[in-house]
């Protein structure tokens, strides 16, 4: 599609020709699309303002990672920002990160923070992720702090091994199932006696689904 007929589509009232003419967009370069995504940044339409904000990450320029920022410093939608998240990790995580830090401890939407949590991938930013999973447990979100709970295994081989531990196993004997399953499938990535004894006492919990999470992958 030629970029006059993308911009009339841009400018239409109806919603799903806009989005058409955004989709369009993925054949164009960066330095002609950024502009054009920018005049929908505030469109009415919060699924619109999402294909835009994913468009940043996709086509990446200056303008578009500055975008970006404003967009999780000001958009109200939690969607929006959670994919404006994702898109700004996609410019590397040494530049994204020191944004997306401060987002995870201002933001308590859980489709925010675990759309942080999924692009923490790089094991060389380790401290920043264990303070990501403190902040995790202490919110009120269960989704998020099961996912902080997962990623806690990810830390025996780290220098933060003993931290990640001893965040671990208060949630042990925590009145959730839900909880000490995963925390009963996250000990198991830890070989110290500690954890090994808080899984044993896990293995006669009096729930059956987090007695199976004990011996989960051990066959």
């Amino acid at each position: 599609m030629e970029l006059q007929e993308i911009e009339t589509y841009l400018s239409s009232p109806d919603s799903q020709n806009r989005m058409r003419g955004i989709v369009e967009l993925r054949h164009h370069d960066p330095e002609v699309v950024v502009p054009l995504l920018k005049q929908r940044m505030h469109d009415k339409e919060f699924m619109i303002r999402s294909y835009v904000a994913m468009g940043f990450g996709y086509k990446q320029t200056e303008e578009g990672f500055r975008a970006l920022l404003d967009i999780i410093a000001n958009e109200k939608d939690p969607n929006v920002r959670a994919e404006a998240a994702n898109s700004l990790a996609k410019y590397g995580l040494d530049r994204a990160l020191p944004y997306l830090e401060e987002l995870f401890e201002q933001e308590s939407h859980w489709l925010v923070r675990q759309s942080i949590f999924a692009v923490m991938e790089d094991m060389n930013y380790s401290e920043i992720l264990l303070k990501m999973c403190q902040i995790g447990l202490q919110g009120q979100d269960p989704l998020v702090r099961q996912t902080a709970i997962a990623n806690l295994g990810r830390f025996p081989a780290t220098p933060q091994a003993e931290t990640a531990l001893q965040m671990l196993l208060p949630l042990a004997v925590s009145d959730i199932w839900q909880v000490r399953a995963k925390v009963a499938k996250t000990l198991r990535e830890f070989p110290s006696p500690e954890a090994q004894a808080a899984l044993m006492e896990l293995r006669q919990d009096q729930n059956h689904r987090v007695v199976a999470a004990t011996l989960e992958g051990a066959l």
